[in-house]
């Protein structure tokens, strides 16, 4: 009796505070979605901390607590890390669409990956957002929730396979083995892998909203967590104003058997499609050797890559603006055996690396997208990704996810695989003929927009790769995510049929749409919720015309691409930001801002550079810069000496003539550069007229030997004649070699 009378005295207390954490921990329906679904009001708690990072003022930092898995009760509690920016200091109910000096509904903002980090672009979203609130939602297991999923063991493994020169495919074990050594140092640490989702982190994302008591907010997400966020408005649509989806992954989408077709096809937007199969097949037949650091330890290796590792290298930097428009040189470059070329983003892959909590990459993954594709053997190019995936996937052995209708898809056309049924006994290569079949388009890949403070090579002002990263062996950060180029299966018409692969062994399912009008997500389209799709056109990863076909049929909806970029428009383009806050200010107008045809940089084909290495050395090692800058200094000397010695007629016409040389050769150099309006394209070659400055080089350094041997000549006329000799080498023979 005593007892019963402590619990009953605990439970009265939960009741009155109305913050019973075994309530939120065990909706009745045993799914994470169904709290939401029904209607139910329940409030996850709050606690504030202080900000991990640089955050604009006006931002306060806080976990939402909620159950690791809500469909097991007493679950335990984990914490979600978020950020709120108030755009007028208001509390959060003055910012729901009700008359007051702020009205304006607020935005979430999530990152991509899975796995990438969200929080450090709090103050990039505020500027792009001006006058309303800004929240920003980690994922849970992310960087900055708790607990925090990383996995420095599986970069161990990655790092291994690099280190030979032999296929990816036949060298996983290594990272199978680390793979193994992070499940299990993560599940002694309590953690349920199960819990980590994309449902749960949809119901997070719900929660969030009644926990800070916003009526209504806009939706964002890019890449990978398009999806959570479209399963957050089918769950919750009258609190959700409407969706923005940057390089959207469409719904079921099999992204891993699709990505080396989606691939091909955007180095088929750049003509490069010849050029690009010859560089892969020559390296694979003779792989590449790369000096660079070790992501954990920043030690130098060497690594090792084969034409498939350098393919899923480029599908990588395509993310990146700034990196696109050399791309027709750089793979130009590769096949006609240029391999150095590619050493700056091998330097950059090593970040992409260290961009994501890959224990929650691979839960999500393991659970979500890879018990839909088959891995087939004879994919050209065989993505690095694909083979590392497949066999952590096979190694961890979870459980994978049903499939659940969002707001694109109101009806899954696929219950594809049980909630019990496992990817366990998957090969390191995928065993696509050994599971069933079932063909859908193309696909891509996607890293980690995840997030522009990822990217942290630079050359001069300019970034090289990106954030973001990603997903691949060799990625980076930022925002990031999966994506699509497929033909849409699961919107088939009566009586067509669609085979999805089952993993493990499993049954395949027939797909089929014919009938299907009714469910969640149908009410949250039906109900006018309006959504944004951004796609960029290079972009391999997200592919824009899967986004484009999967939003096409759903009222309210509507694509715009954008020209020169790739993955992570938002990060990418000016026009893709302005585009976004115009759609909020005002969802049911189709006025552009801008126009998304403009694209942010010219292509740099080739012919259009002297390919060279050399300037990425200098900026690694400054130490050759010694030459050039002797050179300039000598020769503005030199003309200065030689105009003093013309005014008091002392001679001094041929050093003046040589000195002047060596200054408008520097002078026209920096010009060259200076014109040229994507600084990354310094890092594979130089302008063509270099070649040709040059020659002005050799102009100062044979007035400067006539000088230094004439009979009346100092002994110190011999220093500009000794220094343009070294400058002619060093430019010919150097840095234009």
């Amino acid at each position: 009796m005593r007892g019963a009378a402590v619990a009953a005295f605990v439970t009265a207390l939960m009741l009155m505070e109305g913050a019973g954490s075994a309530a939120v921990a065990a909706p009745a329906s045993g799914r994470p979605e169904a709290a939401a679904a029904a209607g139910e009001t329940r409030t996850a708690p709050v606690e504030e901390r202080p900000c991990p990072v640089t955050v604009p003022a006006g931002t306060t930092c806080g976990y939402l607590l909620v159950p690791e898995r809500r469909d097991v009760p007493n679950s335990r509690t984990i914490k979600v890390g978020y950020a709120v920016h108030r755009a007028g200091g208001e509390a959060p109910g003055q910012a729901t669409g009700q008359a007051g000096p702020q009205d304006a509904d607020p935005v979430v903002y999530m990152s991509g990956g899975p796995g990438s980090a969200s929080l450090q672009l709090t103050g990039l979203l505020t500027q792009m957002l001006p006058g309303r609130d800004v929240v920003v939602l980690e994922q849970r297991g992310g960087r900055y929730s708790e607990p925090r999923l990383s996995c420095p063991e599986i970069v161990e493994g990655i790092v291994d396979t690099l280190r030979t020169p032999g296929p990816t495919a036949n060298e996983t074990a290594a990272v199978v083995r680390r793979a193994g050594a992070c499940q299990s140092r993560l599940e002694s640490e309590h953690v349920d892998l199960r819990g980590y989702r994309t449902a749960e982190i949809a119901a997070d994302i719900v929660d969030l909203r009644a926990a800070l008591g916003y009526r209504r907010w806009y939706l964002f997400g890019v890449s990978y967590s398009t999806r959570p966020m479209l399963r957050a408005a089918a769950l919750d649509p009258q609190g959700s104003r409407g969706v923005v989806l940057d390089s959207l992954l469409p719904p079921r989408a099999r992204w891993y058997d699709e990505s080396p077709g989606s691939l091909m096809a955007t180095m088929a937007k750049l003509g490069l499609t010849a050029r690009f199969d010859a560089a892969v097949a020559a390296l694979n037949a003779h792989p590449a050797a790369y000096d660079t650091r070790d992501p954990l330890t920043r030690k130098r290796l060497t690594v090792w890559l084969n034409g498939d590792d350098v393919a899923t290298l480029l599908a990588e930097a395509m993310q990146e603006p700034d990196v696109i428009p050399i791309m027709p040189a750089l793979v130009d470059g590769l096949a006609a055996g240029r391999t150095e070329l590619l050493q700056p983003l091998v330097d950059q892959a090593g970040d992409g690396l260290t961009s994501h909590e890959w224990g929650l990459y691979y839960a999500v993954q393991c659970q979500d997208e890879t018990p839909g594709n088959s891995f087939p053997g004879s994919a050209h190019p065989r993505l690095f990704t694909g083979v590392v995936d497949a066999a952590v996937c096979g190694a961890w052995g979870l459980p994978a996810s049903r499939t659940e209708p969002d707001a694109l898809t109101p009806d899954p056309a696929v219950t594809a695989v049980g909630a019990d049924a496992t990817i366990a006994g998957r090969s390191a290569v995928g065993d696509a003929n050994t599971r069933g079949t079932g063909t859908r388009g193309t696909t891509t890949e996607a890293r980690a927009t995840g997030s522009a403070a990822a990217r942290n090579a630079t050359i001069g002002n300019a970034t090289i790769g990106n954030a973001t990263t990603g997903n691949t062996a060799i990625r980076n950060t930022t925002a990031e995510g999966r994506a699509t180029g497929r033909t849409t299966a699961g919107n088939a018409t009566a009586g067509n049929t669609a085979i999805r692969n089952v993993p493990a062994g499993g049954t395949a399912t027939r797909d089929t749409t014919a009938g299907s009008t009714t469910s969640v997500g149908r009410a949250a389209a039906a109900s006018g919720v309006p959504i944004l799709a951004l796609g960029g056109r290079y972009d391999p990863t997200t592919p824009p015309e899967a986004a484009r076909e999967a939003v096409s049929a759903v009222p309210g909806a509507r694509f715009t691409e954008f020209a020169g970029v790739g993955h992570a428009v938002f990060l990418s383009s000016e026009c893709g930001r302005r585009t976004i806050a115009a759609f909020l200010a005002d969802p049911a107008s189709a006025t552009r801002p801008c126009d998304p045809g403009v694209a942010p940089y010219a292509m740099v084909r080739p012919g259009d550079l002297l390919l060279t290495s050399s300037v990425y050395r200098m900026l690694r090692s400054p130490v050759p810069l010694v030459i050039p800058a002797a050179f300039l200094l000598v020769a503005a000397v030199q003309l200065l000496m030689g105009l003093v010695s013309l005014l008091r007629r002392r001679g001094g016409g041929l050093s003046a003539l040589a000195g002047l040389a060596g200054v408008v050769l520097g002078a026209l150099s920096a010009l060259s550069l200076s014109a040229v309006a994507d600084p990354v394209v310094l890092a594979i070659g130089v302008p063509p007229a270099l070649a040709w400055f040059g020659l002005l080089a050799l102009v100062c350094t044979v007035l400067s030997v006539i000088e230094a041997f004439r009979l009346t000549a100092g002994a110190a006329r011999i220093v500009p004649a000794l220094t343009g000799m070294a400058f002619v080498a060093w430019l010919y023979g150097w840095l234009l070699a």
